[in-house]
């Protein structure tokens, strides 16, 4: 395998992007996001989207390249991602893959076996468990089922919980056994892979976190978040950042609150990923020194 891809990951205002520029102007190639949010054209600064300097500096694939209203999954993600690097590859001998979905890049690199079909029966079953007893029902129903749903980083997103809950129930297989790819149809049967997760002290992460809040306020995250509301019910935008203002607009929070929210809900999210991405790194490291060819 001379052909690598680096991937740079770890938690949401690490300094992902940065790094991976960094790599790639060093390597002389290309950044594919693996960020399920960063994909959708109408969300730009709740998502924290490279700005159109970074963007200029080194090519990005997979930002800013799908609509909220598409059905954007871990599968189809690798799917396109794979395309990015094989044509990256074809001049380069290196490509670079920057984002913090842990399943997204678990899905590229491991590849995903596909999930049955599910009766209507048991899709019909969870949505009334959802809608009669809420997000609390889904939650012991999955830490009965497939307790180790909690640690992949979805656990307060009811779509994907109901999704979790009907394939455990209909195969008694947890959803994420199904991306354990038998077949090595990932990525990792044709290249080299590179990890360089990125990592802070904890203290220092959160202060970014509650800084970048301010700053996307300042930017007019609440103004973007209008311009989707009218969409609030789809599945992209079940997002930190988003939910909490579409609360503030029906009344539900303060303004004040709903920022509070958003600071607190990204650190509980940090902490998730920070959980992923220790599979791939030392558990009490700090800092992942930079990888080289």
């Amino acid at each position: 395998m001379n052909k690598s891809v680096i991937i740079v990951a770890g938690p949401t205002a690490v300094g992902k992007t940065a790094e991976a520029i960094r790599l790639a102007k060093s390597y002389g190639t290309e950044i594919i996001s693996a960020d399920s949010r960063q994909c959708y054209k109408e969300l730009n600064i709740g998502v924290a989207r490279p700005t159109p300097l970074e963007l200029a500096e080194v090519k990005h694939h997979f930002i800013g390249n799908h609509s909220i209203h598409e059905n954007i999954t871990a599968g189809s993600f690798a799917r396109e991602a794979a395309i990015y690097i094989e044509e990256i590859l074809k001049t380069r001998d290196t490509a670079v893959v920057c984002g913090g979905t842990g399943l997204y890049i678990r899905a590229l690199v491991d590849g995903l076996d596909e999930i049955p079909p599910i009766p209507i029966e048991i899709r019909n079953e969870v949505i009334q468990l959802f809608e009669t007893k809420g997000i609390e029902a889904l939650r012991k129903a999955l830490l009965e089922k497939d307790p180790a749903f909690e640690q992949q980083g979805e656990i307060n997103n009811p779509n994907r919980m109901m999704r979790a809950l009907e394939v455990v129930l209909h195969t008694g297989i947890p959803i994420y056994q199904f991306q354990i790819n038998a077949e090595c149809r990932g990525i990792n049967s044709k290249y080299k892979i590179k990890y360089n997760i990125i990592s802070l002290p904890r203290e220092l992460l959160y202060q970014h976190i509650n800084e970048r809040v301010e700053k996307m306020m300042r930017e007019g995250l609440e103004e973007e978040a209008k311009t989707v509301y009218p969409f609030k019910a789809l599945t992209a935008l079940q997002t930190v950042g988003y939910k909490e203002l579409f609360d503030y607009f029906d009344g539900i929070l303060t303004r004040e609150e709903a920022v509070g929210k958003i600071k607190q809900h990204t650190r509980n999210y940090a902490k998730r990923q920070i959980t992923w991405f220790k599979r791939y790194a030392d558990e009490d490291l700090i800092s992942f020194p930079p990888l080289t060819s």
